[in-house]
């Protein structure tokens, strides 16, 4: 869930209780204002017909009204000091309805008799009218909390936006571009902490980067040329024609060790440079046409182990990838289909525009995924020439470049597949 998001839900949770506590203390106080004027025009009539009871003059007996609304007439019960107000229903018989009321009820003493006086107010105006402002302040709360809201979200956008500038460019970081990253300073503090600690820390990471980059360089440089040098004099050695079998031995077994040693630091600065980025893209290739290539230059091994080649090109399967990655993938893949096929078997090769599939035959059982890209892990029956290092360049060409690996095994036929992100 994004932060903005997030932001205006806890806005949300919080301004809904508040809202709806808000409209409820305003419709009871509405109510009960509306209440405390009916009872005092309730009080002033009582008032009224009091005095007009004791103003009076009565040809015998006491006096006695009976309306719909109004009761008067004498009881013998105690005379009561405050008169008593409550909510009741009344039954309208014209339209065959209850209908809301406030009733006033108080025993009162008039010229020494006591009289139970009842007057009834219709309540249905007031309730229309609770209804009507209820309604109003309901779309007055809603509006208000729909403004609210857009209010908070443009707000909470505005003051987010140097965070997101600054996201933007933590995602589009290239090591090789790190020099011209600059995360600028904002008006608000912790902004402006984040950005100084990612300018120094995007500081740090280019200048590990060109310190390792130039140690590659020099390493590729110093280890191989004294390689070199040992392996040509190793060379030298054999046309010895004193040096009797033991001694050849032994100098082809140095050999051989220098030789498997020279791949190894060759992958192993590979490997570095893949990771650093050192290999820039410039245009897009074609992983069929280096396939094809690859297949030429094998056919002698190929042809060794008595392989048949079967291909299905129906794509390219273009991709932007410095030619010397695309050819360290394809010869990497080809190259193990090959040697660790059985002889007389089986290699066929898919490619299409969205994906490029490469499976051999096997004797090889099933290599548990989780280690098949480690560096070094490789199969108990390999050469002793290989570096363990071929399928983690494949892997570290795969995850720098927006692809997808994938292994599987069944029934001796062993399948890599790559595909698109």
């Amino acid at each position: 869930m994004k932060l903005l998001t997030k932001t205006t839900l806890y806005f949300l949770i919080a301004m809904i209780p508040l809202l709806a506590a808000g409209g409820f203390f305003l419709f009871h106080q509405f109510s009960k204002e509306i209440n405390q004027r009916v009872d005092r025009e309730l009080i002033h009539e009582e008032i009224q017909w009091i005095e007009y009871v004791e103003s009076a003059t009565w040809n015998g007996g006491n006096f006695i009204l009976q309306t719909p609304d109004i009761l008067i007439y004498p009881v013998r019960q105690p005379v009561t000091e405050f008169p008593s107000i409550s909510d009741t229903y009344g039954y309208r018989a014209k339209d065959d309805v209850q209908i809301p009321l406030r009733q006033l009820t108080h025993v009162v003493s008039i010229n020494g008799t006591p009289y139970l006086i009842t007057i009834r107010r219709s309540q249905e105006q007031k309730t229309a009218l609770v209804a009507n402002v209820t309604w109003i302040m309901l779309l007055v709360f809603i509006g208000l909390f729909i403004v609210t809201l857009i209010f908070n979200w443009i707000i909470s956008k505005s003051l987010w936006q140097p965070f997101r500038s600054s996201l933007q460019k933590v995602r589009n970081i290239e090591l090789q571009k790190l020099e011209n990253i600059h995360f600028e300073q904002t008006d608000t503090a912790e902004f402006n902490e984040l950005n100084a600690s990612l300018n120094t820390m995007t500081q740090k990471i280019y200048s590990d980067y060109v310190n390792m980059k130039e140690f590659t360089e020099n390493a590729a440089h110093e280890m191989q040329t004294p390689l070199a040098v040992v392996q040509s004099k190793m060379e030298l050695l054999l046309q010895d024609s004193n040096l009797n079998e033991s001694q050849v031995e032994a100098i082809l077994q140095t050999t051989t060790a220098l030789s498997r040693l020279s791949k190894l630091v060759q992958s192993l600065l590979l490997l570095a440079k893949i990771e650093n980025n050192q290999y820039e893209t410039t245009k897009s290739l074609s992983l069929a046409d280096t396939t094809k290539k690859y297949l030429e230059l094998f056919d002698e091994l190929i042809k060794d182990k008595d392989i048949t080649i079967d291909t299905s090109f129906t794509g390219n399967f273009m991709i932007n990838l410095h030619p010397l990655l695309a050819d360290s993938l394809v010869s990497n893949l080809l190259g193990n289909a090959i040697k660790y096929n059985k002889a007389g078997g089986n290699i066929n090769i898919s490619i299409s525009d969205q994906e490029y599939s490469i499976s051999n035959t096997s004797d090889l059982p099933k290599i548990d995924p989780q280690y098949l890209f480690k560096r070094f892990k490789k199969p108990a029956n390999s050469p002793e020439s290989s570096t363990g290092l071929g399928l983690s360049i494949v892997k570290k060409i795969i995850d720098t470049h927006h692809l997808t690996i994938s292994y599987e095994a069944e029934h001796g036929i062993h399948r890599f597949c790559i595909k698109r992100r």
